[in-house]
């Protein structure tokens, strides 16, 4: 009977433990990137500054790493790209151009906080991405697109096939790799 007693309170112990347990909260789903990812965390938790994304190559912001930006994007039928984008944007899909100046060439990473086409153009190029990290049901960063830019000319960012009209973005140079 003590024995029973006993297995009954663990059981409750447990249950109550179970329903005291903290929801899951959405930004937990930020934790599971298989990169550091601190420094790009770091950022979208500030403050952003706005700009307009360019409709063409002229009109296009310019951007530097390690700062929070918030694109507003424009109808991509709208917009001028310097190169195809290497995906085709679905009907009413948002794009926009932003230029990015770099003071060292290297690896960096673009990150965004909603699912949006990722493109590095360089002398009408695309340059290809070396690598790629994202979470579903994360928005700071939802995705992050690695790219290695050679030389310190400025590049083009393209940015399309986009469900919102606005993006949060971030360049960062990307950390060396741990063997």
């Amino acid at each position: 009977m003590q024995a029973n007693l006993h297995k009954a309170f663990a059981l409750l112990v447990c249950l109550a433990s179970a329903a005291a347990a903290k929801p899951v909260h959405a930004e937990d789903a930020c934790i599971d990137f298989k990169w550091d990812v601190s420094k790009e965390r770091a950022l979208f938790a500030g403050t952003p500054t706005a700009l307009a994304a360019g409709k063409d190559s002229a009109s296009a912001p310019v951007i530097v790493p390690n700062r929070l930006y918030r694109l507003g994007l424009a109808p991509q039928e709208q917009v001028t790209f310097p190169a195809s984008p290497a995906r085709k944007a679905a009907a009413g899909a948002f794009a926009g151009l932003a230029t990015l100046k770099i003071s060292a060439p290297g690896a960096y990473r673009i990150a965004i906080d909603l699912p949006v086409w990722i493109d590095v153009v360089t002398s009408g190029n695309l340059v290809a991405a070396k690598d790629f990290e994202g979470q579903r049901n994360c928005s700071a960063p939802h995705k992050i697109v690695e790219f290695e830019l050679a030389g310190v000319q400025p590049f083009a960012l393209q940015f399309s096939s986009g469900m919102n009209d606005n993006i949060l973005i971030t360049v960062t140079p990307s950390p060396a790799r741990k063997l």
